[in-house]
């Protein structure tokens, strides 16, 4: 019984972080600091360090199911409580990155910030590939934080059996979201301008 007000105490809680979230980041994605008159540098260096958290994330998802398969629950909690934390990391430097620097365009060889016409040519059905690739990150990356929020209460409630059941569906999600946001990276990196 115990366990069960603890998932409704968090419940209300889970479902505001899972919409704030998204909305505060969409709103932060558009605004940049210069705008405000701000005079900050961009902070181009962190691109490759936040890609590199979801790099990081990933070993940690699977390293915590390898860990509860052997029946380590200490290892398990830590492994996913690291997750997690790297997960919001990842998300104060996306936004800081984004606040202070334009957003690169996949394709755009010259660095201008315009896709033209001969680098679409150049680029192809790549585009496409990155595309859908991105768009699959977005919205999973969104859909993932209820997910993990109930995923991570059911363990502390230690109401096991519930935790297992969402958890089977959480772990391929959010290791395809700390994956692709790798590959993103990847793909995107050689049109940064720095």
């Amino acid at each position: 019984m115990e366990e069960h007000s603890l998932e409704k105490k968090y419940s209300k809680l889970i479902i505001a972080v899972s919409i704030v979230i998204p909305v505060v980041v969409a709103i932060l994605f558009g605004v940049k600091l210069k705008d405000f008159g701000y005079n900050v540098e961009p902070l181009s260096f962190l691109p490759p360090i936040y890609a590199t958290t979801n790099g990081i994330t990933a070993i940690l998802l699977i390293a915590a199911v390898v860990a509860i398969k052997n029946g380590n629950k200490r290892i398990h909690s830590i492994l996913m409580t690291s997750a997690i934390t790297l997960s919001l990391a990842f998300l104060v430097m996306y936004v800081a990155y984004h606040m202070t620097s334009d957003s690169a365009v996949f394709g755009d060889l010259n660095h201008n910030r315009i896709l033209e016409d001969s680098e679409k040519a150049t680029i192809g059905s790549l585009r496409i590939v990155y595309l859908l690739i991105l768009v699959t990150h977005i919205i999973l990356s969104i859909a993932i934080i209820p997910m993990v929020l109930i995923t991570y209460v059911r363990a502390l409630a230690q109401n096991f059996e519930m935790h297992k059941k969402i958890a089977r569906i959480t772990f391929p999600i959010w290791l395809y979201v700390a994956i692709t946001g790798v590959v993103v990276y990847l793909m995107i990196a050689p049109y940064y301008v720095y």
